[in-house]
């Protein structure tokens, strides 16, 4: 289970992966888990899941085909990913806003249930 670091999850995910690739743990070519695997692993949704391959996509560390999945690569150094510090923080500050906003929607699942207890109650 990805942990809660104040880091987004998929952040994690796509790191953890990262390394396992870096370290020749996964090669490259070599198939990637899927987002069901990954949702399993990690107790994560399908968002969560994708975003993180997503990401590995986005930073050279993935190949993906359609209806076959998604293979390790290593970045390309004639083809390096380029980000602004700025992108970075904006990215980071909207995986924050999604998990305040899932945790409200958590909590106002919550309230209406314990209102439908009540109402039941009487």
């Amino acid at each position: 289970m990805a942990e809660f670091t104040g880091r987004a999850a998929y952040l994690q995910i796509a790191d953890g992966l990262k390394e396992q690739i870096r370290s020749g743990k996964t090669p490259p070519g070599e198939k990637l888990p899927s987002e069901a695997e990954l949702m399993s692993q990690h107790g994560v949704s399908r968002t969560v899941a994708r975003q993180a391959i997503s990401r590995l996509r986005e930073d050279g560390y993935a190949i993906s085909h359609q209806g076959k999945g998604s293979f390790a690569s290593l970045p390309s150094k004639d083809h390096p990913v380029k980000r602004s510090p700025e992108f970075e923080q904006i990215t980071e500050y909207l995986s924050e806003v999604r998990q305040d906003v899932r945790r409200l929607a958590e909590r106002m699942d919550q309230l209406e249930e314990l209102v439908r207890q009540q109402a039941r109650e009487r």
